[in-house]
């Protein structure tokens, strides 16, 4: 992922990151079992670094408009506590979760993959495309990423919000203890 200068500045100011799940945090790929149950494959790495910007204090919230028990389950596990599910105009739910949190639509970034996350995308300071999103999300991002979704895109940004507020290096060093 490569930022130029001002996509830089807009980075060392991001106290939020909004992540899509189905494109994003996962393949994109809908699994059902032969009962009908919905079942998805999400990516260690993404979820390490959800957890090292949750411990860096930057806020991480899901937002999508499916529901699943399994969403549930996974972001439960990685310690997100703010999830908004069966959401079709996501821009709604990001001005609820703005105002809940009092963090600045310029202090947000927001990873997406299709259209309809363009509504919230539109709306903050760092719009991201992952490398797989629809052409007309990538076109109307600021930085597009180098891997697919579910395949360690949001890891991908989650070490590049660490590295442009100086916190990866000191994060990285502290496993080495």
């Amino acid at each position: 992922m490569h930022l130029n200068e001002n996509v830089s500045e807009i980075a060392k100011k991001i106290k939020l990151l909004i992540l899509d799940i189905d494109g994003v945090l996962t393949d994109g790929g809908m699994y059902f079992d032969d009962k009908g149950t919905e079942l998805k494959k999400f990516n260690s790495l993404d979820g390490h670094g959800i957890k090292m910007l949750l411990d860096s204090g930057i806020e991480v919230a899901v937002i999508t408009a499916r529901s699943t028990q399994s969403v549930s389950y996974r972001l439960d596990g990685l310690g997100v506590k703010h999830y908004y599910h069966g959401i079709t105009d996501k821009s709604i739910a990001l001005a609820e979760l703005t105002e809940k949190l009092s963090i600045d639509v310029n202090e947000s970034a927001y990873v997406g993959d299709d259209v309809i996350d363009l509504p919230a995308m539109s709306k903050i300071a760092l719009p991201i495309a992952v490398a797989n999103a629809h052409s007309f999300v990538k076109e109307n991002s600021l930085l597009v990423t180098e891997k697919n979704g579910g395949e360690g895109a949001v890891r991908e940004v989650c070490d590049m919000l660490l590295k442009a507020q100086h916190k990866y290096e000191d994060l990285m060093q502290s496993y080495l203890k």
